[in-house]
């Protein structure tokens, strides 16, 4: 079972991180909605407190360990591999996810993106700090890093306290699981949000506009000068239209 907390009540609002990271990723996201939903907050597995992810695990079985923590119709937020993760549940128990908001994630790779992607894993594999700091480089601006070095070195701390194995792991599903996903996304039934930074060379504008158009109904926001790390480096504009969607779904389940 991962581990997972929740502040807060109201209807669930559950947040899922990426590879690497723990739900202290969030932390400048949920303070401005407890008063109204409660934020459940998980570690995937092999991540934060949650027990190590096997070797061979699978979008599949990521998604089957969040679906055990869902108690009832939650309102699914996840950011980059935790995205596809939540679209993998929106699948699988649609029943279970009353709305879904993908926040920086990946779809529908190029095979230069694929081949860069893999060679990240390669790199994880065989030179693990190096990778980290090539991470940093890319989530973190010059500018970004000046204003707030602690922040930067405290996620370079949690990457580097993340078990090994189940990084590596869960690295290859990120690596691997768009293409997975790619044609199943027209049955989403969730009312979906897609979201990203101008700036994010990895989960790039093009592929969250990709996204919306694939999933029925879904909404595509794209966020100025801004990096992979949007719920950090700018909450405020992830949560004003992340808000905006939830509130959206709940009003529209009272008609």
């Amino acid at each position: 079972m991962i581990a997972w907390e929740e502040r807060g009540r109201g209807p669930a609002v559950m947040f899922l991180h990426g590879v690497g990271l723990d739900r202290e990723m969030w932390r400048r996201c949920h303070a401005g909605i407890r008063d109204t939903h409660r934020v459940v907050l998980a570690d995937l597995p092999g991540h934060g407190a949650s027990p190590p992810a096997p070797p061979d695990v699978t979008l599949g079985d990521l998604a089957a360990e969040v679906a055990e923590a869902v108690t009832e119709p939650v309102h699914l937020v996840g950011f980059s591999l935790g995205a596809l993760v939540a679209a993998e549940l929106a699948l699988a128990a649609p029943d279970r996810v009353r709305s879904l908001t993908l926040v920086n994630s990946v779809a529908n790779r190029s095979g230069e993106e694929r081949a860069a992607v893999r060679e990240r894993l390669r790199t994880a594999g065989d030179a693990f700090e190096a990778g980290v700091e090539r991470s940093l480089d890319r989530w973190f601006s010059p500018s970004w890093t000046l204003e707030e070095p602690e922040l930067r070195e405290q996620i370079r701390a949690t990457l580097l306290g993340t078990d090994r194995p189940s990084y590596l792991a869960c690295y290859r599903v990120f690596a691997e699981a768009d293409a997975e996903l790619w044609p199943r996304l027209p049955a989403l039934s969730a009312p979906t949000l897609a979201i990203t930074g101008s700036d994010d060379s990895g989960s790039t504008p093009a592929m969250t506009r990709a996204l919306a158009a694939r999933v029925p109904g879904a909404t595509a926001v794209v966020v100025d000068g801004v990096r992979h790390l949007l719920p950090l480096e700018r909450p405020a504009a992830l949560m004003e239209p992340l808000l905006r969607h939830i509130r959206s779904t709940d009003d529209h389940s009272h008609d």
